[in-house]
């Protein structure tokens, strides 16, 4: 069943830009039946906006600074949320925002059985950002905007200046992952294995380490060994991956 989506964007705090292909990656996930952005519109600084909300069928909610230094737009942002909760519309819900204050709000949203979607910058506090389901990073999205020469294949300088570099850690909790799931022989299916990747780290994404699927990835890690079956039927195939057996060291002849 496709999720039908509330995408909830606090205009204080996320960048115009790329907003189209924001709306792109929300629409792999389900239906954006709700599409709402809070801010004081009356604030020039947020004029950007207007242009883009008409190309993108987004309904700007106004929400005035009651109080200099306090954010009112947060406050905006939750009580919507609750009320779209209440009213049944929706099973989903996207909070766009860098924000630790929607911590609590997604939290909730999950405790009531909504599948909940974060998007924000890579400075996004850590308690955010594992309250959700899943989250995405907005640069992520720029780009694959950005990085895409003439020919629509990114260019190596563009791939080495934004992806992360695979660490020990990652691979370590990859290969926990792996165990978690594997049969007697060690292989776990890489559908199960990116499944509970993401429960584990809802930030987890491929295209963090600049490869657009998870195949590539894993296959690109020495540690891990992958393996293509064809389904029962025939008519696809099926990825496994298991982590590699360390060679035992040679055993040192005896000199007579």
């Amino acid at each position: 069943m496709e999720l039908n989506l509330a995408v909830l964007i606090d205009g204080d705090n996320i960048p115009s830009a790329y907003v189209k292909e924001m709306m792109e990656e929300i629409a792999k996930y389900g239906n954006p039946t709700i599409k709402r952005i809070y801010g004081d519109w009356t604030n020039p600084r947020l004029g950007k906006w207007k242009n883009i909300l008409l190309e993108n069928a987004i309904t700007p909610i106004q929400q005035y600074g009651y109080t200099q230094g306090k954010n009112a737009t947060d406050s905006a942002m939750i009580i919507d949320a609750m009320d779209i909760l209440y009213s049944g519309k929706v099973n989903g819900f996207c909070i766009v925002s860098s924000d630790s204050d929607f911590t609590r709000l997604a939290t909730r949203l999950r405790e009531a059985g909504m599948q909940v979607f974060g998007i924000g910058e890579r400075k996004t506090p850590n308690p955010f950002i594992v309250a959700c389901d899943k989250f995405i990073y907005i640069e992520i999205l720029k780009n694959q905007s950005e990085d895409e020469d003439t020919s629509g294949t990114k260019t190596q300088s563009a791939v080495k200046s934004s992806v992360d570099k695979i660490t020990a850690k990652e691979v370590r909790w990859i290969s926990n992952t792996i165990n978690d799931l594997a049969d007697d022989d060690g292989w776990a299916f890489l559908g199960d294995v990116g499944s509970l990747l993401q429960k584990k780290q809802p930030n987890f994404d491929s295209r963090n380490y600049g490869f657009q699927k998870l195949t590539p990835l894993i296959s690109s890690i020495p540690n891990f060994e992958v393996e293509r079956r064809e389904d029962s039927k025939g008519r696809k195939k099926l990825i496994y991956v298991k982590i590699k057996e360390k060679p035992k060291p040679k055993r040192r002849s005896r000199k007579s």
